[in-house]
C-alpha cells in the first residue's frame, strides 16, 4: 500500500501556491490509516461492524445475565396449555415479559434461549476458526518458506484433507471421536463438553487447508524480498524469519480469512444442530432450537422464525464485515 499523498492533496497544495497562499504541509498516511479511512467511508461495512460487535457482546453477556437471574431459562408450565402443548396467547405467547414469546411445551423464554444459543454457536465457531487459522498459518509458513520436499509433503497433506467431505466426516466420526474425547477429559460421552470439543476439532481441522494455501502463496512471494535476504545474511534462524520477518506481512490475509471462515462455521454448527447431531441438551444452541422448532413450524411460526432469523443475521453480519475488510485492504478493488 502506498503511503504517498493523494492526487487531491497535491492539487489542493498547488492551488494554494498559485494563489500566493502558504504551502500546505502534505503528510503521508500509514497503511492502517488508509484501511480505516476506506472502512469509514463504507456504510454497509460499518453497519456490519456494529452488528457484529453487538452480537459478540450479547453472546458474551448471556452467561453473566443467566447467572444474575436476568435471563430466565426455567420452565413455566402456566404459560403453555399443558405439558408439551402450545403457548397461551397469540404469536407464540409474546408479551411484555416475553418479547419473542415462549418455547412450546416448556414455557421457557424464547429470547433467553436464543441468546444462550448464540453463546454456544459463537464458542464453537470462534474456537474452530482459531484452530484453522493457527494450523493454516504454521503449515503455510513452513511450506512456503522451506520449499523442496517439505513443501511437497505439506501440499499433498492439504490435498488429502480437502478430498474428504467435511459434513460426511462430521457425521461418520462423531461416535468414535466423541467417545475418545470424553475418555480424555474424564466425562460421559453424553455430556455437552465432549461434543463441543469434537465439533471444534473437526471444523478446525477441515478449515485449515484453504488458509494454508493462501499463506503459502504469500510466503513464496515474500521469501525472496530484500528484508528477508538481509535477515538471512545476518544469521537469523528460521524461527526468527517466520515470526519477525514474514508473519507481520501476513496480517491482511489472516484478518480477511478469519472474517470469512467465521460465518461458515456458525452456519455449519447450526446445520449440525438442525440435523440432530449438534450439542446435546441441556446445552442450548441455535441449531438445536431450529431442530426442535420444525414440528411447531405451522402452529407456532414464531418459534421457528426467530432462531432462524438469529442465525441469518449472524452469518450476514460477519459475511458483510469480511467483504468490507477485504475491499478495504485491496486499494484496487471497485468500491463504487
Amino acid at each position: 500500500m502506498s503511503t504517498s499523498p493523494s492526487h487531491a492533496d497535491q492539487a489542493e497544495a498547488a492551488v494554494e501556491i498559485a494563489h500566493g497562499g502558504d504551502v500546505a504541509e502534505i503528510q503521508g498516511r500509514s497503511p492502517w490509516q488508509l484501511v480505516l479511512g476506506r472502512l469509514r467511508r463504507d456504510l454497509v461495512t460499518m453497519v456490519a461492524l456494529v452488528a457484529s460487535i453487538v452480537i459478540i457482546l450479547l453472546a458474551a453477556a448471556a452467561p453473566v445475565l443467566k447467572a444474575a437471574g436476568v435471563l430466565d431459562l426455567d420452565n413455566h408450565d402456566e404459560l403453555v396449555q399443558g405439558i408439551g402443548s402450545m403457548p397461551t396467547g397469540s404469536m407464540g405467547g409474546m408479551s411484555g415479559e416475553h418479547l419473542l414469546g415462549v418455547q412450546p411445551g416448556t414455557g421457557r423464554d424464547l429470547l433467553a434461549l436464543i441468546l444462550s444459543g448464540m453463546t454456544t454457536s459463537l464458542i464453537v465457531a470462534v474456537s474452530a476458526t482459531a484452530v484453522a487459522i493457527v494450523l493454516g498459518t504454521i503449515m503455510g509458513l513452513v511450506a512456503g518458506f522451506a520449499g523442496g520436499w517439505l513443501d511437497w509433503l505439506i501440499s499433498r497433506v492439504i490435498d488429502l484433507v480437502l478430498s474428504f467431505p467435511q459434513t460426511l466426516m462430521l457425521l461418520s466420526l462423531q461416535t468414535v471421536l466423541v467417545t475418545f474425547i470424553a475418555s480424555m477429559v474424564g466425562m460421559a460421552d453424553t455430556a455437552s463438553t465432549p461434543k463441543i470439543l469434537f465439533m471444534i476439532s473437526v471444523l478446525g481441522f477441515f478449515g485449515w487447508p484453504y488458509f494454508a494455501r493462501i499463506i503459502r502463496g504469500q510466503v513464496m512471494s515474500l521469501r525472496e524480498r530484500e528484508f528477508v535476504e538481509a535477515a538471512r545474511s545476518l544469521g537469523a534462524r528460521p524461527w526468527r524469519l517466520y515470526v519477525h520477518e514474514l508473519l507481520p506481512h501476513l496480517w491482511a490475509p489472516i484478518l480477511v480469512y478469519t472474517t470469512m471462515i467465521l460465518p461458515q462455521n456458525i452456519a455449519q454448527e447450526a446445520a449440525l444442530g438442525f440435523l440432530g447431531v449438534g450439542v446435546p441438551p441441556p446445552t442450548i444452541s441455535l441449531g438445536t432450537l431450529l431442530n426442535d422448532s420444525i414440528q411447531y413450524a405451522l402452529p407456532d411460526p414464531a418459534y421457528f422464525l426467530f432462531p432462524g432469523l438469529a442465525v441469518f443475521l449472524m452469518v450476514l453480519a460477519f459475511n458483510l464485515l469480511g467483504d468490507g475488510i477485504r475491499d478495504a485492504l485491496d486499494p484496487k478493488a471497485d468500491r463504487q
